[in-house]
Order: structure tokens, then C-alpha cells, then sequence
């Protein structure tokens, strides 16, 4: 197999998508209304609620949902052959991300911009919403340690990486004030921002920065996990114009050129796919593709964690109901494009099947190493740039990925702490709730990892989670949909599918976590499966109410939902 074939195949299929399927649902399932006033309007505040350009909401939104996970996933999930992970990235990016991140946004946007997890205890139950939070939360904490690790591990093994990789904080603080105190052009203000970063990627390459193996008594990696976490806390402190909203516009533009460099590349070099399609001498000790494929990619596919962010920052910065369309399915698609590029990358960038082969002999040898040095000799091939600054642009652009979704997740995460005191009938001060999301984070890194370095043993128990968390926030826009009579089978395929697959991994996964002792993974299990279960019995039984109910007054709904608990 020519991988110019399933760049050509895969690319065509997504962004058919975009241009037909997502304007199919914005129109007659969503029916997004640009006359209708968002809560970025309704509660400007300056500092989460603030009306945006939809391109820079969507490098905002694409940026923070994307992560790392969209490159880790794929370049794990390849073990079992391109044919499945091709199949699943694309097929899903279609007609389930697509879907869940439009909807997520359009469903908080109708409700003054609150978290999904508000929404659950409107359209699921008190009990529900309080066992939603706990998933949520337990999502964001896994997210966090898991990129703050993914960041930590690129850092040391491509210290040329480390320059741009905090350069590029310095540029969007600027851009930040040229775009809204400074009023300057946004296409002039997008060239010099994007010039800068690929400079920093030049100097970096130039200018590799090696830590001792040992810094404050803690190993290279552990430092800067410390370090990761000390910026987010502070990024997610400061207005979202200042750093975040401008930080991930920018890192978007650079992360499409760059998907566009690899692509090209591809075209260019035209490398053999030498994976299999479907593996038939997977490695022993590798789990069966059936569910752990579909939990393994989890961003690239449909994602939780999207519903989270939609919720949480994008839908407070939709300047108009209509933008919802670029934003979230444009956002999916993005992601998918790093999905798709990733597993070309991972399957066509080796020269024989023994090399791919030596590479992938246990399930977890993969990921963005993989991905890193497979797509940096496919840039050589094709492009030739040399192989340390092939090297740094990919290492680059997984790390930014991960440290926007970073910065990102910690604001998140604070948010859900503060609304789980609410419930709980205590309010808790920002500076405290950040705290609190930064010791459990890094406490979590650390502990599952020694001094973090291993930290990655989270990630089977992560992406079943982010799956599981997309078909609970499915259910919710679901009941909303039938609710208003609208068609509800473009939302209840992709539910059922995906919470099929969700609970049977967790169980898979129970079983592994017993037999390895692992009790940490195994309680974090047992806790995500009782909630989601309980949670899965509430939304079915406000389903079947809904359909007995008569149809929703859409235009007294903004009032339901006390203005004082928006999140």
C-alpha cells in the first residue's frame, strides 16, 4: 500500500464531512440561529466571557482539545495494522467528533455557557450530575498528569524542542496585547506570530538545551513535570485574551502548517505503508482489538474531553450561534488530520516490516517517539530538511499540542473543583481551587509513575474514560434533541456505539488491573464504572420521559438555569 493513497482517501473522506455532513446537522438537527444572542455577548465579562473571531476560537478550541492524545493514541493503535485505526479515525471523525463537538458547544451555548457537567443535573438529575462531575473530574486529572508526562518525556529526549517550546509563550503574550489592546491586523498579526515560532524551531534546533540528570534532587524529567504544572497554574489564573485565547490561535495556524509540512512530505516522498493492514502477529501480551482499539484512539475519533471544553471555555466565547460549525466540527477535523497523519507517519515511515517490527514489539512501544522519528524521515525524504530539525518541528508541534490542552485542562479542572463546593454548599477561592487541581495532578503523575517518568501507565484507564464521557455527554444532547423533535439518530448511533465499547474496555481492564495488582488503575476503574452505569440508567429513564413530554419552549429555556451557577 502507497501511503499517498491513504492521505488522498483519508483526507477526502474528512473533509467531505466538514462540507457536507457538518452543514446537514448545524442546519436541521442543531438549527444554529445567528440572530440568537451567546453568552459571550449576554455575560461579557473580559475575563472567560469574551466575544471572539471564530478563527481565533477555533485555534483557541482545536489547539486545547487536541493535545497530545491525537499522536499517542494512533501511534499506540497501529499495533494491530493501519486498516482498523485508518477505518476508526476517519469514519469517527465524520460522524461521531464532529457531531459530539458541535453539539457539546451548541447545547452549553443555549444554556449561558454552563459546564457540561450543570447540564447533566437539568437533563439527567442531581445524582447524575454529581456523578458526572466525579468522571469529569477524574478525566481532567488523568488528562493533566498524562500530557504534563508527554511533555516532560519530548523535553529530555528532544532537547532541541526546549527553546520554541517556551519561546512561544513570549509570542502569544504579544500577540495577545497586538490583537486586543493594540488593535492590529489579525492576518499581519497571524504572519509575524507564525514566522516567530518556526524561528524559535531554527534557534532551537541550533541551540538544544540539556538538563542535568539531576536538578533540586529530582531527575530531568520530574523537573520539568514541576515546571509544566507551575505555568499552567498560573496560564490558568490570567484572562483568557492574555494568554490562552492568542496562545492557542497561533499554535493552531503553526500546527496546521505543520500537518500541511508532513503532508506534503508524504506527497512528495510517496513512502511504502510496510505495517500490515491488519496485524495477524501482534506481539504477545497485546490486548484484543475488540473494544481496546476504540478506547485506544479516543482524540483522532470522538472524545470526552472535547465535550469539556466546548462547555467550558469555547461556548463562552462564541460570538455567534452559526460559528459553532467551525469551531467545534472544524475542530474535530483538525484533529483528525493529526490522527490520519499520525498513522501514515507511524506505518509508512520505516523502511522494512523487521524495522517497524523492532519498534513495535509490546503494545506501549509506540507513541509520539514513534511518531517523532518516523515523521521526521519522511520529512527528510521528501522535503529534506535535516533530520534533527525534522525531528525538532514534530517534537514541537506535540508539544504544544499538549501544553495548550494543558493549559486548558488545569482552567477546567478548577472549575469543576469550584462547582463540585457549590454542591457541596462551600465556596472555594480560585487560588485554592487551583491548588487543589495542581497537588492532585501532579500527585497523580508522580504516583502512578516514581518520579513521573512512567506516568504513562495511565493512558489505557485515560482513554477509556474520555470515551466513555463522550456517550454521557451524547445522552445529554439526545434529550435535548428529543425534547425539541428533532432527528435524534445521528446522536444515539454514535452513543450507543461508543458506551458499548466504553463499558466492555472498563471491565477488560478491571480484569488486567487485578491480575498485575495494580491497585491504583483498579480503584480508579471501579469508581469511573459505578458512576458511569448509574449515570447511563438516569439518562435512559429521562430519555423515555422526554418523548412522553410535551416539546420544549426554546425561547423561555435561557431562563431555567440560575445565572449564578454558570461555570
Amino acid at each position: 500500500m502507497n501511503s499517498l493513497v491513504l492521505a488522498v482517501v483519508g483526507v477526502a473522506m474528512i473533509l467531505l464531512g466538514y462540507f457536507l455532513y457538518s452543514k446537514y446537522i448545524s442546519r436541521r438537527i442543531f438549527k444554529l440561529d445567528p440572530d440568537y444572542e451567546t453568552p459571550a455577548h449576554r455575560y461579557e465579562d473580559g475575563v472567560d466571557f469574551v466575544p471572539t473571531n471564530k478563527w481565533v476560537l477555533w485555534g483557541h478550541h482545536f489547539t486545547s482539545v487536541a493535545g497530545a492524545a491525537p499522536i499517542v493514541g494512533p501511534a499506540v493503535a497501529v499495533i494491530w495494522g493501519w486498516l482498523p485505526a485508518f477505518l476508526w479515525v476517519t469514519l469517527g471523525t465524520v460522524f461521531f467528533a464532529g457531531m459530539h463537538d458541535m453539539g457539546s458547544l451548541w447545547a452549553s451555548a443555549r444554556h449561558k455557557g454552563l459546564s457540561i457537567g450543570t447540564l447533566s443535573g437539568k437533563y439527567i438529575g442531581r445524582h447524575g450530575r454529581n456523578l458526572f462531575l466525579v468522571v469529569i473530574f477524574l478525566l481532567l486529572l488523568m488528562v493533566n498528569a498524562v500530557f504534563a508526562v508527554v511533555i516532560a518525556g519530548l523535553l529530555v529526549s528532544t532537547p532541541t524542542a526546549v527553546i520554541p517550546t517556551w519561546g512561544a509563550i513570549a509570542v502569544a503574550l504579544v500577540i495577545g496585547q497586538a490583537i486586543y489592546r493594540l488593535k492590529w491586523n489579525l492576518p499581519v498579526v497571524s504572519v509575524v506570530g507564525v514566522v516567530a515560532l518556526y524561528g524559535l524551531m531554527l534557534l532551537g534546533d541550533a541551540f538544544p538545551i540539556v538538563l542535568p540528570d539531576t536538578i533540586l534532587g529530582l531527575s530531568a524529567t520530574a523537573f520539568w513535570i514541576v515546571v509544566l504544572f507551575l505555568y499552567a497554574g498560573v496560564a490558568s489564573l490570567l484572562p483568557v485574551w492574555v494568554l490562552l485565547q492568542p496562545r492557542d490561535y497561533i499554535n493552531g495556524l503553526q500546527l496546521f502548517i505543520g500537518l500541511g509540512i508532513l503532508y506534503l512530505a508524504i506527497i512528495i516522498s510517496s513512502p511504502a505503508v510496510v505495517a500490515p493492514a491488519v496485524n495477524q502477529n501482534v506481539p504477545e501480551g497485546t490486548p484484543s482489538l475488540f473494544p481496546l482499539l476504540f478506547v485506544t484512539i479516543a482524540c483522532g475519533a470522538i472524545s470526552g474531553f472535547h465535550g469539556i471544553v466546548s462547555s467550558g471555555t469555547s461556548s463562552k466565547q462564541l460570538n455567534r450561534e452559526p460559528d459553532a460549525r467551525l469551531v467545534g466540527y472544524f475542530g474535530a477535523v483538525g484533529e483528525g488530520l493529526l490522527a490520519l497523519g499520525t498513522i501514515i507517519a507511524t506505518t509508512a515511515g520505516f523502511r522494512t516490516l523487521a524495522e517497524w517490527e523492532s519498534v513495535y514489539a509490546a503494545f506501549n512501544d509506540g507513541g509520539v517517539a514513534a511518531f517523532v522519528s518516523a515523521g521526521g524521515d519522511i520529512l527528510n525524504a521528501g522535503l529534506g530538511i535535516p533530520s534533527s530539525l525534522s525531528a525538532t518541528i514534530l517534537a514541537t508541534m506535540a508539544v504544544l499540542f499538549a501544553a495548550t490542552t494543558m493549559d486548558t485542562g488545569v482552567r477546567l479542572q478548577r472549575f469543576v473543583v469550584s462547582e463540585i463546593g457549590e454542591i457541596m454548599g462551600v465556596k472555594i477561592n480560585v487560588l485554592v481551587s487551583t491548588l487543589v487541581v495542581l497537588a492532585c495532578t501532579m500527585g497523580l503523575a508522580f504516583g502512578a509513575g516514581g518520579d513521573g517518568s512512567g506516568g504513562m501507565v495511565i493512558w489505557p484507564l485515560f482513554g477509556t474514560t474520555n470515551q466513555l464521557l463522550a456517550a454521557l455527554t451524547l445522552s445529554i444532547i439526545a434529550i435535548m434533541l428529543i425534547q425539541r423533535r428533532r432527528p435524534v439518530l445521528p446522536v444515539l448511533v454514535p452513543l450507543v456505539f461508543v458506551l458499548v465499547v466504553s463499558i466492555y474496555a472498563l471491565i477488560v481492564q478491571m480484569g488486567q488491573f487485578l491480575a498485575e495488582q495494580n491497585w491504583l488503575l483498579l480503584g480508579l476503574d471501579l469508581v469511573i464504572l459505578i458512576a458511569a452505569v448509574w449515570v447511563v440508567v438516569e439518562a435512559a429513564s429521562s430519555m423515555n420521559r422526554a418523548r412522553r413530554e410535551p416539546a420544549v419552549d426554546e425561547n423561555a429555556e435561557a431562563d431555567e438555569l440560575d445565572p449564578s451557577t454558570r461555570m
